[in-house]
C-alpha cells in the first residue's frame, strides 16, 4: 500500500511479478495507481504497507539512488531529461553513479541510437517528442540497468513516432532488459508484452498472458475502447 499522505492511499492492495527479460504492460483508467506502482518499485515513494524485492533483495523504502545502483532504471513521464543541456550532456548525467565508466557507455548509446549521435551537441529542447523520449531511455540505460519502468513513454507522440518509440523499447527488451511499461495505449502495450495487469482503484483487476488480455471482448470493451 502507497500514496502521497495518510490521508491518500492510492495503491490498496497491488502484486506485480516481472521474470528476468520480460515486458510487463500495466494498464487502467486515470486514477488506478499505475504511475504510483512504479514510484513505490523506484524508491520514489515509500510503501505504507507490503514488500518490493528485486530478485532475493528487498529493496523497499531505500533511496532511489542505491536502488538505482542495484539495476532499477525508471523513466518518468514528465521532466524526464534536461532541455538546456546537450544530448550528451544528458547522457553523462545518466550515468552520474559512475562517471569513470560514462564515456564508453555513451559512445555505446550512441552506436545503438544514431539519431542521438548525429544530435550529441543539440540541446535535448531542440529534439522532437519522439527523441526526447528516446534520449530518456537513453540516460536510463546508462546504469545498465536489469529492470526498466517506464511510465507512460508514448504520451504526446503521433502515431508513427508512438510506433517507432514501442520498435525501440522491444530492441531494448531484446538485449536482456526486464521493462514494467505503463502505457495509455493499452494495445500497443500488450501487443509487446508477454504478460499484462490491469489496475482500477488501487488493485489488481485482471492479470494474465498479454495477448489473452489484448483479445478478451470485456478487456476490450471496459478497458480499450471496444
Amino acid at each position: 500500500m502507497a500514496g502521497y499522505g495518510a490521508a491518500d492511499e492510492v495503491l490498496k492492495g497491488v502484486d506485480l511479478e516481472v521474470a528476468r527479460g520480460e515486458i510487463v504492460g500495466v494498464i487502467g483508467p486515470n486514477g488506478a495507481g499505475k504511475s504510483t506502482l512504479l514510484k513505490v518499485i523506484a524508491g520514489v515513494l515509500t510503501p505504507s504497507r507490503g514488500r518490493v524485492r528485486l530478485g532475493d533483495t528487498a529493496i523497499a523504502g531505500r533511496p532511489p539512488r542505491e536502488i538505482s545502483a542495484l539495476g532499477v532504471a525508471f523513466v518518468p513521464q514528465e521532466r524526464n531529461v534536461f532541455p538546456t543541456l546537450s544530448v550528451r550532456e544528458n547522457l553523462e548525467m545518466g550515468g552520474y553513479l559512475d562517471p569513470r565508466g560514462a564515456r564508453p557507455r555513451i559512445e555505446a548509446i550512441f552506436a545503438r541510437f544514431p539519431l542521438l549521435a548525429e544530435r550529441r551537441r543539440h540541446a535535448a529542447r531542440t529534439l522532437s517528442g519522439g527523441q526526447r523520449q528516446i534520449l530518456a531511455m537513453a540516460m536510463a540505460l546508462m546504469v545498465e540497468p536489469s529492470l526498466l519502468l517506464l511510465d507512460e513513454p508514448s504520451a504526446g507522440l503521433a502515431p508513427r513516432a508512438a510506433e517507432q518509440l514501442f520498435e525501440t523499447i522491444a530492441a531494448i527488451n531484446r538485449e536482456g532488459v526486464a521493462i514494467v511499461m505503463v502505457e495509455q495505449n493499452a494495445l500497443e502495450a500488450l501487443a509487446i508484452a508477454a504478460r499484462g495487469y490491469i489496475l482500477v482503484d488501487g488493485r489488481n483487476s485482471r492479470s494474465g498472458d498479454a495477448a489473452a488480455l489484448a483479445a478478451d471482448p470485456d478487456v476490450r470493451r471496459i478497458f480499450l475502447g471496444g
